[in-house]
């Protein structure tokens, strides 16, 4: 039997690595901007045509690259950032394996010009395929550009999976939105398309955060910054009542590298607790930095998963200082109104060196055990105070002083209320008219009921209207049929109604325009303002005018006619869009994700009374 197993070539060989680093044209450019970072630029910019799949372009004003140096970067495991296994655990630059460059030129057209500040001339190369096609000398300014020309041109099924451009190019923004605000010392610029979408002067983080996410986010935002022996906080987190239904405002960075963590998202979201609901996310961008041996970052080619060496311990600094973020900037309720703030500020300061201190010791002392050591030991600080959220911890910086005269005579007037009401005689409801009845509602402490409540409870009591609806805890009608009865949650059965009517209304051409008396005008942040102007045309032929108004504002001027006493101009922008955001994968086209939006906007809502008619 003759031998099977052979050699890949390089080209091919690279081709199938390339399939872990890039995905898509938002891989090529975090990749891109990350090795301009590290080569110490303090100018980059970042050109796009057809949302890269035509060109991506990075110029920066780096180091530059010698000739030598210019063609072994495209060899696979060619860096500059490590010599030796020990370089792993000590890393503190963005890439480090060496296999992006490689990756790119095997499933792109590429082109380079580089030059250092002690060379007279630069060096310009040419790669397709893996291959250097032309090497020469060339006048360019000090630092790197290089071009990314025709993605997946020698891949046609990964160029076939490329999702629509507008997908594309938010996979983009987020990927710039990440490598920017790590960087606001920084300065980067995005151009789409001969259109500049974002312009990010140096400044401070809350600048960055602003410059990237919108001006309306200077007011949504408050500080946060913890300072321990073994990790650092910094950042800010946003306020409850600005929290969102979607995801994407939500910033991890460890050593300013950009990180996903569910563990970490969810300390956060227990500082949060009962402030927010559950279907709800805050905005928060925080930045830790540790020692870079406590973590390992070399887990996955995206270098988006960090592993810790107490993942534990840092979930819990993360929540203290997220609670005192929010308590020390008013954000966080009290019970008592009248308590000093000063006192709050005390207190919490107070509990939250006190956990730093047992936090630190526990840390070193986990680190430094064998590795079949005590761990239970070494963490028994944070199970009598900090285990399971520590809401019994939480809840102390917040203890009320003594109850004055006024509150003990307030409880006690409650209290007189239940006198009794366990010899409550328990009659038939069916057999108790309806003045026992609500006296039995205000035995409880319920306001009595109005007269027209009282008359719409006999009537709904009374034999001829037997088989009317009611409405169970404000969220589901109960329907009486033959067989049983039907539970029906009403801002489902609402929004389907409402849908199926929205949709048949979009299949009518021509429905006229409802002009605006007066105008609205919007203003959204670059990666919405971009998105918008994606879809503006698909809108606008269904009965919409919306019109730019200048950099990332739009001019609301008209609406569909049957739909003029419906839409809030605001709202439904903003609800469209996150529409797209969320579902555009899933193939609905422009009137599918408008009429989900109005369905969403004026359905009714789960905790909202109705009447016998609404019901039904």
């Amino acid at each position: 039997m003759s031998d099977i197993i052979q050699l890949l070539p390089d080209s091919i060989a690279n081709q199938i690595a390339a399939g872990e680093v890039v995905q898509r044209p938002a891989s090529v450019i975090k990749e891109l901007l990350e090795n301009s970072i590290d080569a110490g630029s303090t100018h980059i910019k970042l050109l796009l045509k057809d949302a890269g799949r035509t060109l991506i372009q990075v110029i920066d004003n780096g180091t530059g690259m010698s000739e030598t140096d210019a063609r072994m970067c495209f060899e696979r495991h060619a860096t500059s950032k490590i010599r030796q296994s020990a370089d792993l655990f000590a890393i503190r630059t963005m890439g480090f394996r060496g296999e992006a460059m490689a990756s790119i030129a095997a499933v792109a057209q590429v082109e380079m010009r580089t030059r250092t500040a002690a060379q007279e001339m630069g060096t310009h190369l040419c790669i397709e395929d893996s291959r250097i096609t032309l090497q020469e000398a060339c006048a360019c300014s000090v630092g790197t550009t290089i071009s990314v020309k025709n993605l997946f041109y020698n891949v046609p099924a990964r160029r076939t999976f490329l999702k629509s451009n507008t997908v594309e190019m938010r996979h983009i923004l987020d990927e710039f939105q990440r490598v920017a605000m790590a960087h606001p010392t920084i300065f980067f610029s995005l151009t789409h398309n001969t259109a500049e979408i974002y312009h990010l002067p140096v400044g401070n983080l809350r600048q960055r955060i602003v410059g990237l996410l919108g001006k309306d986010y200077n007011a949504r935002i408050v500080p946060m910054s913890e300072d321990t022996d073994i990790v650092q906080f910094t950042g800010f987190v946003g306020k409850p009542e600005t929290a969102k239904k979607t995801r994407g405002d939500q910033f991890f960075f460890v050593n300013k590298r950009f990180i996903k963590s569910g563990y970490l998202h969810h300390a956060i979201m227990s500082a949060y607790e009962e402030l927010i609901g559950r279907d709800v996310y805050p905005l928060y961008v925080v930045f830790i930095e540790i020692d870079p041996q406590y973590i390992d970052v070399n887990v996955h080619p995206t270098k988006q998963e960090i592993k810790f060496a107490d993942e534990k311990l840092i979930y819990n600094y993360l929540k203290v200082a997220t609670r005192f973020a929010l308590g020390t900037n008013s954000v966080m309720p009290t019970i008592d109104f009248e308590v000093d703030n000063s006192f709050i500020d005390a207190a919490l300061r107070r509990h939250t060196q006190t956990q730093q201190t047992e936090l630190n010791q526990s840390f070193t002392s986990r680190l430094n055990q064998p590795e079949n050591g005590d761990k239970e030991a070494a963490s028994s600080v944070f199970k009598s105070r900090l285990s399971s959220g520590s809401p019994a911890s939480d809840n102390t910086v917040f203890r009320k002083p003594e109850r004055s005269e006024l509150q003990q005579n307030n409880l006690k007037a409650w209290q007189s209320m239940y006198d009794g009401i366990e010899d409550f005689d328990k009659k038939p409801l069916e057999n108790t008219d309806s003045s026992e009845k609500f006296t039995f509602q205000s035995k409880l402490g319920t306001p009595p009921p109005t007269d027209s409540e009282v008359s719409r409870q006999l009537e709904l009591s009374s034999p001829t209207s037997k088989k009317l609806p009611y409405q169970l805890h404000q969220r589901y009608i109960i329907s009486q049929i033959k067989s049983g009865f039907l539970i029906v949650d009403q801002q489902a059965a609402h929004e389907r109604i409402l849908y199926e009517q929205y949709l048949d209304l979009f299949s009518v051409q021509n429905n006229g325009i409802q002009a605006s008396l007066f105008p609205k005008t919007i203003e959204l942040s670059p990666a919405d303002a971009e998105l918008l102007r994606d879809i503006i045309d698909e809108v606008n032929a269904i009965g919409f005018d919306i019109r730019e108004f200048g950099r990332n504002s739009f001019i609301i001027q008209g609406v569909p006619t049957d739909l003029a006493h419906y839409i809030n101009e605001q709202q439904f922008i903003e609800q469209l869009l996150e529409q797209y955001k969320i579902n555009d994968e899933l193939g609905f086209d422009i009137r599918e994700h408008i009429a989900r939006t109005l369905t969403r906007q004026n359905a009714i809502k789960r905790q909202q009374e109705l009447m016998p008619e609404a019901m039904q």
